[in-house]
């Protein structure tokens, strides 16, 4: 009888929510024919899916790249998130070839704020001569580059994958900040 018991029990949790998420909660509720309770586990649920590497201290590096690459700008923006805080997320305590680099997560987090300007850092990154103008175009051509970079290469590539012709952190904080960068 010494072996662990397992909390099995749901509990009661508080939130607050805006009247207006209260009313379309209810709305969705009822078209769906079930209690207001369902809908907020089912979003719960969802968010803890699709947030679920944050949630395991042994996820870092490369490793949360598609978290925020698939989360995209309503994480960031939700959160408050910016470039020093995702790095920390990401990179804090991260073995070197596993480290996302800051070029790229300074990309992840301007996606969130300043679209236009992530575009340009994305084609100058990719030294792409495509036209990379709308949003949509924006959210695939990042996907596409963080995926080729960080989780579809071996992990033996790490050194190699530093590359001379990425746009300098400096220079993306110039140009956030409103500077000149040449």
């Amino acid at each position: 009888m010494g072996g662990a018991v397992i909390e099995s029990r749901k509990q009661a949790v508080s939130i607050r929510m805006n009247r207006a998420d209260v009313q379309k909660v209810k709305k969705l509720a009822q078209r769906l024919g079930v209690r207001d309770s369902d809908v907020i586990r089912f979003a719960v649920k969802c968010m803890l899916g699709r947030l679920g590497p944050l949630y395991d201290k042994e996820v870092k590096g490369r490793n949360l790249v598609p978290v925020f690459v698939e989360s995209g700008a309503e994480l960031l923006r939700f959160f408050d998130l910016d470039a020093a805080k995702i790095e920390a997320i990401v990179n804090d305590g991260v073995d070197p070839l596993k480290r996302v680099d800051r070029d790229d997560i300074a990309l992840i987090a301007l996606t969130g704020a300043q679209e236009p300007y992530a575009a340009l850092m994305l084609s100058e990154l990719n030294r792409d001569d495509r036209s990379r103008g709308r949003a949509g175009e924006l959210s695939e051509s990042l996907r596409q580059y963080l995926y080729e970079k960080y989780v579809y290469r071996a992990a033996t590539d790490g050194a190699a994958a530093e590359s001379s012709d990425t746009v300098s952190f400096q220079s993306l904080q110039l140009a956030v900040a409103g500077g000149r960068h040449d």
